[in-house]
């Protein structure tokens, strides 16, 4: 079966300053990292347009007006004080969030098996009416209603491994049933949020915080408390927030995992998948800041992709 690598053009255009660490270089380096993959199985694809009610289901329309107004003619606008946008970022925003479209109606039709979406910005910190964290619009948000309105989906799956707990995802979902959020993350760390009661409404909310230098056995042994709400929930289709800055050489937060780690949470993940969701997976890009463990860490998750069976 086949692994689609979804790409947007607009993702470098995406200018955030000189200094940031969302910047081009981060994109740039994964999809370099991919292409060295020698597998006949890789097909590369780029986004898709979509119906901009999708967005709007994950995001309110009064947010999605003051988004579209802030893009400057020129120069760099902050819309807080780490998330920042420039005329191109018009584009890039609307392109990735077309990349989770594309990769969802991909595996749908039985065109690849599952994917990953290689863009930025990233997502997971944008609430529903709030960007921060470098994140514009919620990506993975407006996948998961993508599968539940165009469809009809009832149990949607987002697995959220990157370092910061994705507050956006939780705030958009927390009183959907339909939709089972699980993080793990570095805790306490930006946003501040993902305590383990915080649960959401129908206990459709997991957090799992780590303390600042968990190693990776430490992880894998509580990444098994995903695994086993997984299987309790037994999704249709699994979307992963795949940030890579747990990584022990990531300059923003202290997890120690390595590349290797990225593969084996991947791998277990897809065993679930299998069994109840006919190995339907979606990834998509969140954070990792130091381009060679993010280049490798992002390798080690796609080929994990690549082995299902």
């Amino acid at each position: 079966m086949k692994t689609a690598i979804i790409t947007s053009d607009t993702s470098v255009s995406h200018n955030t300053g000189e200094g940031h660490p969302e910047n081009a270089d981060r994109v740039t380096a994964v999809i370099k990292g991919l292409k060295k993959i020698n597998n006949k199985n890789i097909v590369w694809k780029k986004n898709k347009l979509f119906d901009s009610k999708y967005l709007e289901i994950a995001h309110s329309k009064k947010y999605i007006n003051d988004v579209e107004g802030s893009f400057p003619k020129k120069g760099l606008i902050f819309l807080d004080g780490d998330t920042i946008v420039s005329p191109e970022s018009k584009k890039s925003t609307v392109d990735a969030v077309g990349s989770i479209i594309a990769a969802i109606d991909g595996v749908q039709n039985k065109e690849f098996n599952n994917a990953f979406c290689a863009v930025r910005p990233p997502g997971h910190h944008a609430e529903r009416n709030k960007a921060m964290g470098f994140c514009i619009y919620n990506n993975v948000a407006v996948g998961a209603h993508y599968l539940l309105e165009n469809y009809k989906l009832n149990k949607i799956a987002i697995i959220d491994f990157d370092v910061h707990h994705g507050n956006g995802t939780q705030d958009i979902f927390y009183d959907n049933e339909k939709v089972l959020y699980i993080s793990t993350h570095q805790y306490p760390l930006y946003p501040g949020t993902g305590e383990e009661k915080e649960r959401g409404k129908h206990n459709n909310i997991f957090n799992i915080p780590l303390p600042a230098g968990t190693n990776s056995e430490e992880y894998l042994n509580a990444y098994e408390f995903v695994l086993k709400r997984i299987k309790e929930f037994k999704p249709e289709f699994i979307l992963f927030s795949a940030g890579f800055d747990a990584h022990k050489d990531d300059p923003l937060a202290q997890l120690q995992l390595t590349s290797k780690d990225f593969y084996h949470l991947t791998k277990r993940t897809l065993e679930l998948a299998k069994l109840y969701s006919e190995g339907k997976v979606v990834s998509i890009l969140e954070g990792g800041y130091d381009l060679e463990a993010l280049q490798e860490s992002a390798k080690m998750h796609v080929n994990a992709l690549l082995e299902f069976d």
